[in-house]
């Protein structure tokens, strides 16, 4: 009877024991998750190279005109680069027209502009993020409300001011209506509303002021807003033409794009110069990205506006 049952066991035990020796199955899907995680990665390089083609190309073609004659660029069979090598397209404007003057006047604009809106901005924006006064979100929404104004509406009132001061064809007059900036003013807000209250709380508690509480506290947390501000604030001042063509009717006074339009002649365009000064005049704008561009990412993130 005792041998007859442990018999039985064993027989159901054996096949127990024979699975168990077996090596276990690998799994075929981990293959092929690995094989559509490469070819995901593929389509999305491909798809970041020829998106860098596309914005880049402009800046490429640019730099071939600037170095093309004339003839090249009107020929039906124009090649993608240039045949030759037409270098006196970037000497010819410098010796004929002031461009390294123009140049220095709006680089004193775009750089007194930047300093100038960026501090207003920031401190409205700390101000109306974590200050409390009587019609604070009031203010706010008219503020933002000017957004939908076009700035053809007020130029009149605008340059009607500036002639009142005696400030025509001179920088100020040309910086002076633009310093507070509404959208510069709502992404300072939407950036310093996610600071903690917490820490203002704390440096309250230490006894700082206001001042005191943004100089040594907000103003180390900001740098992605600053290099946001900074790059938006110097591309406007840099490439603006209309209000500087009203305010200064002097060439001497004349901004680096009021300039280029001396290239422009009635029965036909210079293409190879103005192709090489605009070339020049974007040189700047790059610069200043290549600087700041390194929270530049992260302060468009932080503030709002994804």
């Amino acid at each position: 009877m005792t041998a007859s049952t442990s018999t039985r066991a064993g027989a159901r035990r054996a096949p127990v024991s024979a699975d168990a020796g077996r090596a276990p199955r690998r799994s075929s899907r981990a293959p092929s998750r690995r094989g559509v995680e490469r070819r995901v990665t593929g389509w999305r390089l491909t798809a970041a190279v020829l998106l860098a083609v596309v914005v880049i190309f402009p800046l490429y073609w640019m730099a071939v005109t600037a170095l093309s004659s004339p003839g090249a660029l009107t020929r039906a069979d124009a090649a993608l680069w240039p045949t030759e090598l037409r270098w006196e397209n970037f000497t010819r404007p410098l010796e004929q027209f002031p461009f390294l003057r123009w140049a220095l006047n709006s680089a004193t604009i775009a750089v007194i502009s930047v300093a100038l809106t960026v501090v207003i901005n920031l401190a409205a924006g700390y101000a109306f993020a974590k200050l409390d006064f009587p019609l604070k979100n009031t203010l706010f929404l008219m503020i933002i409300g000017t957004l939908m104004i076009p700035v053809q509406v007020i130029m009149v009132a605008q340059f009607q001011l500036v002639i009142d001061l005696g400030l025509v064809n001179t920088p100020t007059g040309v910086v002076l209506p633009r310093l507070a900036e509404a959208f510069g003013l709502f992404m300072a807000r939407q950036f310093m509303d996610a600071i903690p209250d917490e820490l203002l709380e704390a440096a309250r508690v230490d006894g700082a002021g206001a001042l005191r509480t943004f100089t040594a506290i907000v103003l180390p947390l900001s740098k992605p807003l600053v290099a946001v501000l900074v790059i938006f604030t110097f591309m406007w001042r840099w490439n603006e033409f209309i209000w500087p063509l009203i305010v200064l009717p002097d060439p001497d006074a004349f901004t680096l794009p009021l300039g280029l339009r001396f290239l422009q002649q009635q029965f036909g365009n210079d293409y190879g110069s103005l192709m090489a000064m605009s070339l020049l005049s974007i040189l700047p704008m790059l610069l200043v990205f290549a600087v700041f561009q390194r929270y530049f990412v992260e302060g468009v993130a932080r503030s709002g506006l994804k």
